[in-house]
């Protein structure tokens, strides 16, 4: 499941073609700040926080964005459960 500024996207197919049909072709993530919890005490799986700034296209102006994502294992690795983008527009 991924919500995209407010818009639920469900499934892989999905969210896989929202991804890849955005309106730019470069993005550059600039994290300025990253925490991370267990979400979970039977499996260990991670509940992410992320803020940043979005460069776009190599604009001089980055957006500001905040992410909070779910990661589960499976196998030796894990996947993305949930995923909450916001732009944080000023």
């Amino acid at each position: 499941m991924l919500s995209w500024e407010g818009s639920p996207i469900q499934g892989n197919a999905a969210i896989s073609e929202k991804l890849t049909t955005l309106p730019f072709s470069k993005v550059e993530h600039k994290v300025t700040t990253l925490d991370a919890q267990p979400s979970s005490q039977t499996v260990a799986s991670l509940l992410v926080s992320v803020t940043g700034l979005l460069v776009v296209d190599d604009s001089p102006n980055p957006l500001q964005f905040s992410q909070v994502f779910q990661l589960i294992p499976d196998g030796g690795s894990y996947y993305v459960f949930n995923d909450i983008f916001r732009l944080n527009y000023a």
